[in-house]
This record gives C-alpha cells, sequence and structure tokens, in this order.
C-alpha cells in the first residue's frame, strides 16, 4: 500500500485495523524528512503490506517495536522492514513480562 496521512483522530484506528504500521514524523521544512521521503515512498511500494516521515516508528500488533530519529538510507529502511516483519511478538511480551516481574 502506498503511504497514507495520519492524523491524531484516526492514529488508534490504523494501529487497530493493521498488524505493522510504520509511521514517519517530518516537517516540511526539514531538509533531512526531504530527503528521506523519496526513500520511505519507493519502500512503500516495494512492500505493499507496509502502510503509514525524520523519526520513523514501526508497530506491530498494536505495540512499538522501533523508533528511531534521523533519515534511514535505503538498505537500512529494509533491514527495519525486515526486522519489524521477524520481531516474535510473544517472546517480545514474554521478555516485557520478565522485565516488569
Amino acid at each position: 500500500m502506498a503511504t497514507i496521512d495520519i492524523t491524531q483522530q484516526s492514529f488508534a484506528q490504523t494501529l487497530e485495523s493493521n498488524e505493522i504500521v510504520f509511521v514517519d514524523f517530518w516537517a516540511a521544512w526539514c531538509g533531512p524528512c526531504r530527503q528521506f521521503a523519496p526513500t520511505y515512498g519507493a519502500a512503500a511500494e516495494r512492500h505493499p503490506d507496509i502502510t503509514s516521515i525524520p523519526t520513523l516508528m514501526a508497530f506491530k500488533d498494536k505495540t512499538l517495536v522501533f523508533s528511531q530519529p534521523g533519515a534511514l538510507n535505503a538498505t537500512g529502511l529494509e533491514e527495519v522492514i525486515q526486522a519489524v516483519k521477524n520481531v516474535d511478538m510473544n517472546e517480545l511480551r514474554a521478555q516485557a513480562g520478565r522485565q516488569n516481574a
């Protein structure tokens, strides 16, 4: 799916409706944001199962699993996408439970 604009009103619904959501916080006046936009857009086209520019956040099963400020190059973004896809949510929850105990 191509990128979409998420508003404060649609943020929760977007997380509820999708297993994986990448959120890129950006500003028109931000040079690194503008540099990252084509990289992000191209990755979104290559990965139709990833929806949602520079602080990049990724959510899986409504859980924040990645957050990084700054622009990524194409290789870095591909690595993040694959890592998020490969996150074992059961193991992540188990680790969180052990840390909270």
